[in-house]
């Protein structure tokens, strides 16, 4: 989840030129979000380990989702990866759901 939180906050920083050369321009609002948005990405790096981490990540992306106020490809970012948090959340209850059950391959008693 860390690496996933890296690379969104590449995307954001990617949309730095963009913003400036194609949208509205490179205020100092849209550029304090987008440096901003970066920035707080890269510290939720730190609380992955936490049951809870997934859940706020997801949150976040409300946040990244309403730079289609700064810009609309912002804003597709945003529904980009929050389809992506989407997916992680899903997948981790799942292996959780199999782990309780007792059914993961690593669960499971040799065989001889």
């Amino acid at each position: 989840m860390a690496g996933t939180l890296l690379l969104e906050a590449i995307v954001v920083l990617l949309a730095l030129p963009v913003v400036g050369a194609v949208g509205g321009g490179l205020t100092p609002v849209a550029l304090a979000y987008l440096i901003g948005l970066a920035v707080v990405l890269v510290l939720l790096t730190g609380l992955q380990g936490r049951s809870w981490a997934v859940w706020l990540n997801l949150t976040v992306q409300l946040v990244v989702i309403a730079g289609f106020l700064v810009y609309p490809g912002v804003g597709l970012i945003g529904l980009l990866f929050a389809g992506v948090w989407g997916l992680i959340a899903y997948l981790r209850a799942e292996v959780l759901r199999r782990q309780r059950r007792g059914v993961l391959p690593g669960q499971q008693p040799p065989q001889d």
